[in-house]
Protein backbone atom coordinates (compact mmCIF):
# COMPACT_ATOMS: atom_id res chain seq x y z
CA UNK A 1 0.00 0.00 0.00
CA UNK A 2 2.98 2.76 0.91
CA UNK A 3 4.83 1.84 -2.87
CA UNK A 4 1.28 2.34 -4.62
CA UNK A 5 0.96 5.92 -2.49
CA UNK A 6 4.22 6.94 -3.25
CA UNK A 7 4.15 6.40 -6.81
CA UNK A 8 0.80 7.63 -7.30
CA UNK A 9 1.40 11.30 -5.33
CA UNK A 10 4.05 13.30 -6.66
CA UNK A 11 4.21 15.29 -3.19
CA UNK A 12 5.07 12.20 -1.28
CA UNK A 13 7.05 11.09 -4.04
CA UNK A 14 8.90 14.58 -3.76
CA UNK A 15 9.79 14.48 -0.31
CA UNK A 16 11.76 10.93 -0.78
CA UNK A 17 13.43 12.53 -3.83
CA UNK A 18 14.68 15.60 -2.06
CA UNK A 19 16.58 12.97 0.26
CA UNK A 20 14.03 13.02 3.45
CA UNK A 21 13.44 9.91 5.79
CA UNK A 22 9.77 9.06 5.02
CA UNK A 23 7.57 6.44 5.79
CA UNK A 24 4.07 5.76 5.90
CA UNK A 25 3.25 3.11 8.89
CA UNK A 26 0.10 1.00 9.49
CA UNK A 27 -1.38 3.06 6.64
CA UNK A 28 -2.20 6.18 8.88
CA UNK A 29 0.71 8.79 9.29
CA UNK A 30 3.58 10.15 7.04
CA UNK A 31 6.77 10.62 9.59
CA UNK A 32 9.57 12.39 8.32
CA UNK A 33 12.91 12.42 10.79
CA UNK A 34 14.46 15.66 11.20
CA UNK A 35 17.42 17.10 12.87
CA UNK A 36 16.44 19.77 15.29
CA UNK A 37 17.99 21.70 18.31
CA UNK A 38 16.92 21.11 22.08
CA UNK A 39 18.31 22.28 24.86
CA UNK A 40 22.04 22.92 25.95
CA UNK A 41 22.39 23.72 21.71
CA UNK A 42 22.40 20.11 21.11
CA UNK A 43 21.58 18.13 18.00
CA UNK A 44 19.42 15.23 17.96
CA UNK A 45 17.04 13.75 15.83
CA UNK A 46 12.91 13.52 15.67
CA UNK A 47 9.77 13.16 13.71
CA UNK A 48 7.62 14.69 12.31
CA UNK A 49 3.95 12.87 12.08
CA UNK A 50 0.24 14.10 10.24
CA UNK A 51 -2.39 12.31 9.12
CA UNK A 52 -3.35 12.15 5.33
CA UNK A 53 -6.47 13.20 3.59
CA UNK A 54 -6.90 10.87 0.92
CA UNK A 55 -9.56 10.22 -1.28
CA UNK A 56 -9.07 6.09 -2.03
CA UNK A 57 -5.22 6.42 -2.82
CA UNK A 58 -4.81 9.88 -3.84
CA UNK A 59 -3.46 12.88 -1.38
CA UNK A 60 -6.10 15.76 -1.00
CA UNK A 61 -4.68 18.87 -0.25
CA UNK A 62 -3.97 19.15 4.09
CA UNK A 63 -7.28 21.20 4.44
CA UNK A 64 -8.69 20.51 7.69
CA UNK A 65 -5.52 19.61 9.55
CA UNK A 66 -2.81 22.19 9.28
CA UNK A 67 -1.31 20.83 12.37
CA UNK A 68 1.88 18.37 12.96
CA UNK A 69 2.68 16.37 15.76
CA UNK A 70 6.26 16.02 17.12
CA UNK A 71 8.05 12.88 19.24
CA UNK A 72 11.28 15.61 20.43
CA UNK A 73 12.19 17.90 23.00
CA UNK A 74 10.84 20.91 23.18
CA UNK A 75 12.74 22.85 19.58
CA UNK A 76 15.52 25.92 20.62
CA UNK A 77 17.32 28.18 18.25
CA UNK A 78 20.87 27.83 17.26
CA UNK A 79 21.44 29.64 20.78
CA UNK A 80 19.28 27.01 22.65
CA UNK A 81 16.52 29.02 23.18
CA UNK A 82 13.08 27.69 23.38
CA UNK A 83 11.24 28.39 20.92
CA UNK A 84 7.22 28.31 20.13
CA UNK A 85 5.85 26.55 16.82
CA UNK A 86 2.42 27.84 17.85
CA UNK A 87 1.32 24.34 19.01
CA UNK A 88 1.09 22.99 22.74
CA UNK A 89 2.52 20.17 24.79
CA UNK A 90 0.60 17.35 25.08
CA UNK A 91 -0.10 15.76 28.61
CA UNK A 92 0.32 12.83 28.66
CA UNK A 93 1.76 11.88 25.60
CA UNK A 94 0.11 10.33 22.88
CA UNK A 95 0.51 7.45 20.98
CA UNK A 96 0.95 7.94 17.02
CA UNK A 97 2.17 5.43 14.35
CA UNK A 98 3.97 3.73 16.68
CA UNK A 99 5.48 7.08 18.39
CA UNK A 100 5.09 8.45 22.10
CA UNK A 101 4.47 12.44 20.46
CA UNK A 102 4.91 15.02 23.09
CA UNK A 103 4.42 18.13 21.08
CA UNK A 104 1.53 19.50 18.35
CA UNK A 105 2.91 22.57 15.87
CA UNK A 106 1.02 24.90 14.56
CA UNK A 107 2.07 26.79 11.71
CA UNK A 108 -0.71 27.51 8.91
CA UNK A 109 0.22 30.39 6.02
CA UNK A 110 -2.72 32.02 4.75
CA UNK A 111 -4.00 29.99 1.83
CA UNK A 112 -3.01 27.12 3.63
CA UNK A 113 -0.46 24.10 2.36
CA UNK A 114 -1.02 23.44 -1.02
CA UNK A 115 0.25 19.34 -0.83
CA UNK A 116 2.01 17.27 2.01
CA UNK A 117 5.67 18.28 0.35
CA UNK A 118 5.07 21.65 1.17
CA UNK A 119 3.61 21.24 4.76
CA UNK A 120 6.28 18.68 5.69
CA UNK A 121 9.11 20.68 4.21
CA UNK A 122 7.89 23.99 6.03
CA UNK A 123 7.93 22.12 9.17
CA UNK A 124 11.51 20.59 8.40
CA UNK A 125 13.42 23.74 7.71
CA UNK A 126 11.87 25.20 10.49
CA UNK A 127 13.17 22.35 13.01
CA UNK A 128 16.63 21.93 10.96
CA UNK A 129 17.69 25.46 9.76
CA UNK A 130 19.31 25.74 13.69
CA UNK A 131 20.06 22.21 13.70
CA UNK A 132 22.61 22.96 10.59
CA UNK A 133 23.59 26.16 11.97
CA UNK A 134 25.17 24.57 14.93
CA UNK A 135 26.44 21.45 12.70
CA UNK A 136 26.73 22.72 8.70
CA UNK A 137 27.48 19.33 7.84
CA UNK A 138 24.00 18.16 8.30
CA UNK A 139 23.32 19.45 4.76
CA UNK A 140 25.49 17.01 3.16
CA UNK A 141 23.67 13.61 4.93
CA UNK A 142 20.94 13.36 2.99
CA UNK A 143 18.30 10.35 4.92
CA UNK A 144 17.56 7.23 3.38
CA UNK A 145 14.05 5.94 2.79
CA UNK A 146 13.99 3.15 4.41
CA UNK A 147 11.33 -0.32 2.82
CA UNK A 148 7.68 0.38 3.34
CA UNK A 149 5.78 -0.84 6.58
CA UNK A 150 2.85 -1.78 5.62
CA UNK A 151 2.40 -3.64 2.26
CA UNK A 152 0.75 -6.57 4.26
CA UNK A 153 -1.81 -4.56 4.87
CA UNK A 154 -5.71 -6.31 5.24
CA UNK A 155 -7.11 -2.98 4.24
CA UNK A 156 -7.61 -2.51 0.25
CA UNK A 157 -6.75 1.27 0.84
CA UNK A 158 -5.52 3.03 3.96
CA UNK A 159 -7.58 4.14 7.08
CA UNK A 160 -7.12 7.31 7.44
CA UNK A 161 -10.49 7.75 10.12
CA UNK A 162 -7.86 6.06 12.83
CA UNK A 163 -5.17 8.55 11.82
CA UNK A 164 -7.66 11.63 12.30
CA UNK A 165 -9.24 10.63 15.66
CA UNK A 166 -5.61 8.77 17.04
CA UNK A 167 -7.07 5.60 17.78
CA UNK A 168 -4.70 3.94 15.22
CA UNK A 169 -2.86 2.30 19.10
CA UNK A 170 -6.24 1.26 19.56
CA UNK A 171 -7.09 -0.34 16.14
CA UNK A 172 -3.71 -2.14 16.59
CA UNK A 173 -5.10 -4.38 19.54
CA UNK A 174 -7.55 -6.10 17.37
CA UNK A 175 -4.96 -7.24 14.49
CA UNK A 176 -3.99 -10.31 15.20
CA UNK A 177 -7.80 -11.37 15.70
CA UNK A 178 -9.02 -14.37 13.30
CA UNK A 179 -13.02 -13.99 13.75
CA UNK A 180 -15.42 -16.06 12.51
CA UNK A 181 -19.06 -14.97 11.89
CA UNK A 182 -21.51 -18.46 12.44
CA UNK A 183 -24.57 -17.37 10.53
CA UNK A 184 -24.78 -14.26 8.55
CA UNK A 185 -28.54 -13.29 8.58
CA UNK A 186 -29.74 -10.18 9.97
CA UNK A 187 -27.72 -9.49 13.29
CA UNK A 188 -24.37 -11.13 11.57
CA UNK A 189 -24.31 -9.27 8.91
CA UNK A 190 -24.59 -5.82 10.84
CA UNK A 191 -21.87 -7.39 12.69
CA UNK A 192 -19.65 -7.95 9.37
CA UNK A 193 -19.92 -4.38 8.37
CA UNK A 194 -18.21 -3.17 11.95
CA UNK A 195 -15.58 -5.96 12.34
CA UNK A 196 -14.40 -5.45 8.62
CA UNK A 197 -13.50 -1.54 9.30
CA UNK A 198 -11.39 -3.19 11.93
CA UNK A 199 -7.74 -4.68 10.78
CA UNK A 200 -8.37 -8.04 12.16
CA UNK A 201 -5.96 -10.34 10.56
CA UNK A 202 -8.94 -12.92 8.85
CA UNK A 203 -12.61 -12.67 8.84
CA UNK A 204 -14.16 -16.03 8.34
CA UNK A 205 -17.61 -16.27 7.10
CA UNK A 206 -20.09 -19.43 7.86
CA UNK A 207 -23.60 -19.99 6.40
CA UNK A 208 -25.35 -21.91 3.83
CA UNK A 209 -28.09 -20.25 3.03
CA UNK A 210 -29.00 -18.14 0.02
CA UNK A 211 -29.43 -13.96 -0.22
CA UNK A 212 -32.75 -13.20 -1.13
CA UNK A 213 -34.97 -10.52 -0.58
CA UNK A 214 -35.85 -10.85 2.66
CA UNK A 215 -32.48 -10.89 3.96
CA UNK A 216 -32.03 -7.41 1.52
CA UNK A 217 -34.64 -5.94 3.75
CA UNK A 218 -32.87 -6.20 6.93
CA UNK A 219 -28.99 -5.93 5.95
CA UNK A 220 -26.72 -2.92 5.65
CA UNK A 221 -26.67 -1.57 2.46
CA UNK A 222 -28.87 -2.06 -0.96
CA UNK A 223 -29.13 -5.05 -3.06
CA UNK A 224 -29.67 -4.41 -6.73
CA UNK A 225 -32.28 -6.28 -8.23
CA UNK A 226 -29.90 -8.08 -10.46
CA UNK A 227 -28.25 -9.49 -7.34
CA UNK A 228 -30.96 -11.03 -5.62
CA UNK A 229 -31.96 -12.71 -9.27
CA UNK A 230 -28.78 -14.29 -9.06
CA UNK A 231 -29.76 -15.48 -5.55
CA UNK A 232 -26.23 -15.92 -4.37
CA UNK A 233 -24.63 -18.12 -1.02
CA UNK A 234 -25.01 -15.25 1.54
CA UNK A 235 -20.94 -15.58 2.34
CA UNK A 236 -20.41 -14.80 -1.00
CA UNK A 237 -22.88 -11.81 -1.60
CA UNK A 238 -20.84 -10.08 1.26
CA UNK A 239 -17.65 -11.15 0.43
CA UNK A 240 -18.06 -9.58 -2.75
CA UNK A 241 -19.00 -6.12 -1.21
CA UNK A 242 -16.68 -5.87 2.11
CA UNK A 243 -13.86 -7.41 0.38
CA UNK A 244 -13.77 -3.51 -1.55
CA UNK A 245 -12.22 -2.32 1.51
CA UNK A 246 -10.96 -5.66 3.91
CA UNK A 247 -8.54 -8.57 1.96
CA UNK A 248 -8.82 -11.12 4.56
CA UNK A 249 -12.83 -12.06 4.51
CA UNK A 250 -12.60 -16.00 3.73
CA UNK A 251 -16.34 -17.82 3.01
CA UNK A 252 -17.43 -20.64 3.96
CA UNK A 253 -20.86 -21.06 2.20
CA UNK A 254 -22.00 -24.05 4.86
CA UNK A 255 -24.22 -24.72 7.85
CA UNK A 256 -22.38 -25.27 10.55
CA UNK A 257 -22.85 -28.88 12.08
CA UNK A 258 -20.94 -31.28 14.42
CA UNK A 259 -19.46 -32.91 11.20
CA UNK A 260 -17.52 -29.91 10.06
CA UNK A 261 -16.74 -27.58 13.34
CA UNK A 262 -12.74 -28.38 12.39
CA UNK A 263 -13.13 -25.42 9.81
CA UNK A 264 -12.93 -23.22 13.49
CA UNK A 265 -9.54 -24.38 13.95
CA UNK A 266 -7.49 -20.90 14.18
CA UNK A 267 -10.46 -18.88 14.99
CA UNK A 268 -9.23 -16.28 17.90
CA UNK A 269 -12.85 -14.90 18.22
CA UNK A 270 -16.30 -15.67 17.15
CA UNK A 271 -19.58 -14.14 17.16
CA UNK A 272 -22.52 -17.08 17.12
CA UNK A 273 -25.41 -15.99 15.21
CA UNK A 274 -27.13 -18.97 14.92
CA UNK A 275 -30.42 -20.74 15.35
CA UNK A 276 -31.05 -22.91 18.61
CA UNK A 277 -30.15 -26.60 18.40
CA UNK A 278 -27.52 -28.97 18.49
CA UNK A 279 -25.77 -26.96 16.09
CA UNK A 280 -24.51 -24.76 18.21
CA UNK A 281 -24.07 -27.39 21.00
CA UNK A 282 -21.35 -28.43 18.84
CA UNK A 283 -20.03 -24.64 17.65
CA UNK A 284 -19.66 -24.02 21.58
CA UNK A 285 -18.15 -27.39 21.92
CA UNK A 286 -15.24 -26.71 19.51
CA UNK A 287 -15.08 -23.14 20.25
CA UNK A 288 -14.03 -23.95 23.70
CA UNK A 289 -11.70 -26.62 22.94
CA UNK A 290 -9.51 -24.47 20.99
CA UNK A 291 -9.77 -22.32 23.38
CA UNK A 292 -11.69 -19.20 21.63
CA UNK A 293 -13.68 -16.36 23.28
CA UNK A 294 -16.65 -15.99 21.59
CA UNK A 295 -20.19 -13.86 21.56
CA UNK A 296 -23.73 -15.59 21.36
CA UNK A 297 -26.23 -13.19 19.94
CA UNK A 298 -30.17 -13.38 19.95
CA UNK A 299 -32.96 -11.87 19.60
CA UNK A 300 -36.54 -13.01 20.48
CA UNK A 301 -39.32 -10.47 19.04
CA UNK A 302 -43.31 -11.25 19.05
CA UNK A 303 -46.06 -9.20 17.63
CA UNK A 304 -48.60 -8.37 20.48
CA UNK A 305 -52.06 -6.41 20.47
CA UNK A 306 -50.32 -4.63 17.35
CA UNK A 307 -46.62 -3.79 17.97
CA UNK A 308 -43.81 -5.47 18.31
CA UNK A 309 -41.61 -6.52 21.30
CA UNK A 310 -39.00 -8.05 22.85
CA UNK A 311 -35.67 -8.87 24.06
CA UNK A 312 -31.89 -8.23 22.21
CA UNK A 313 -29.20 -10.58 24.18
CA UNK A 314 -25.42 -10.70 23.91
CA UNK A 315 -23.36 -13.06 25.94
CA UNK A 316 -20.06 -13.61 26.11
CA UNK A 317 -17.51 -16.84 27.07
CA UNK A 318 -13.54 -16.44 27.81
CA UNK A 319 -11.97 -19.31 28.49
CA UNK A 320 -11.97 -18.08 32.08
CA UNK A 321 -15.81 -18.06 32.66
CA UNK A 322 -18.10 -20.49 29.76
CA UNK A 323 -20.92 -20.46 32.60
CA UNK A 324 -23.20 -17.25 30.77
CA UNK A 325 -22.87 -18.75 28.17
CA UNK A 326 -24.12 -22.02 28.43
CA UNK A 327 -26.78 -20.90 30.93
CA UNK A 328 -28.12 -18.60 28.17
CA UNK A 329 -27.95 -20.82 25.21
CA UNK A 330 -30.64 -23.78 24.12
CA UNK A 331 -29.36 -26.16 22.60
CA UNK A 332 -33.23 -27.67 22.23
CA UNK A 333 -34.50 -27.32 18.49
CA UNK A 334 -37.54 -25.47 18.64
CA UNK A 335 -40.60 -26.60 17.06
CA UNK A 336 -41.28 -24.62 13.64
CA UNK A 337 -44.56 -23.09 14.50
CA UNK A 338 -42.71 -21.46 17.39
CA UNK A 339 -39.65 -20.56 15.34
CA UNK A 340 -41.50 -18.54 12.68
CA UNK A 341 -43.54 -16.65 15.52
CA UNK A 342 -40.59 -15.82 17.13
CA UNK A 343 -38.35 -15.39 14.67
CA UNK A 344 -39.29 -12.25 13.50
CA UNK A 345 -35.86 -9.85 12.53
CA UNK A 346 -36.37 -5.75 12.02
CA UNK A 347 -32.82 -3.89 10.56
CA UNK A 348 -32.76 -1.86 13.20
CA UNK A 349 -33.20 -4.05 15.86
CA UNK A 350 -30.16 -6.31 14.14
CA UNK A 351 -28.44 -3.67 13.74
CA UNK A 352 -28.07 -2.56 17.42
CA UNK A 353 -27.81 -6.15 18.56
CA UNK A 354 -24.56 -6.23 16.12
CA UNK A 355 -23.39 -3.09 17.80
CA UNK A 356 -23.62 -4.41 21.41
CA UNK A 357 -22.11 -7.22 20.74
CA UNK A 358 -18.91 -5.80 18.66
CA UNK A 359 -18.73 -3.17 21.38
CA UNK A 360 -18.79 -6.12 24.02
CA UNK A 361 -15.64 -7.88 21.59
CA UNK A 362 -14.04 -4.77 21.79
CA UNK A 363 -14.26 -3.84 25.37
CA UNK A 364 -12.89 -7.90 25.82
CA UNK A 365 -9.54 -6.57 23.67
CA UNK A 366 -8.65 -3.35 25.42
CA UNK A 367 -10.34 -1.50 22.46
CA UNK A 368 -13.35 0.32 24.74
CA UNK A 369 -12.40 0.97 28.79
CA UNK A 370 -14.50 -2.02 30.76
CA UNK A 371 -15.36 -0.83 34.46
CA UNK A 372 -18.02 -3.70 34.76
CA UNK A 373 -16.70 -7.03 33.32
CA UNK A 374 -19.79 -8.51 32.25
CA UNK A 375 -20.80 -11.61 30.70
CA UNK A 376 -24.16 -10.52 29.66
CA UNK A 377 -26.39 -8.08 28.40
CA UNK A 378 -29.99 -7.99 27.73
CA UNK A 379 -31.96 -5.14 26.12
CA UNK A 380 -35.76 -4.54 25.67
CA UNK A 381 -37.83 -2.63 23.71
CA UNK A 382 -40.62 -1.73 25.35
CA UNK A 383 -39.10 0.06 28.05
CA UNK A 384 -36.12 1.10 26.42
CA UNK A 385 -34.17 -0.76 29.21
CA UNK A 386 -30.86 -2.12 28.98
CA UNK A 387 -29.38 -4.59 31.79
CA UNK A 388 -25.76 -5.74 32.43
CA UNK A 389 -25.10 -9.10 34.43
CA UNK A 390 -21.74 -10.07 35.89
CA UNK A 391 -21.18 -13.55 35.88
CA UNK A 392 -21.78 -15.32 39.31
Amino acid sequence: MSRRLFSRNLDLQRLRDDGLFVRIIDEKFLVVAVPYVKEGRKVDWGNLITPLELAGDTTQKPVSDHQVFFDGDNPCDANGVKVAMGGSELQPQQERAGFKVKYHFSRKPPSGYADYYEKMTTYHALLSAPAIAIDPTIQSRPLQATSDDDTESVFEYPDTASGRTGTAAHADLLKQEVVALIGVGGTGAYILDKVAKTPVQEIRLFDGDHFLNHNAFRAPGAASLDELREAPKKVDYFRAIYSRMHRGIKPFPVKMTAENVHILDGVTFAFVCMDDGQDKKAVFDKLEAIGASFIDVGMGLELEEGSLGGVLRVTLSTPGNRTEARKRATFIAREEDVVYKSNIQVADLNSLNADLAVIRWKRLRGFYRDLLNEFYCSYTTDGNALWNKEDT
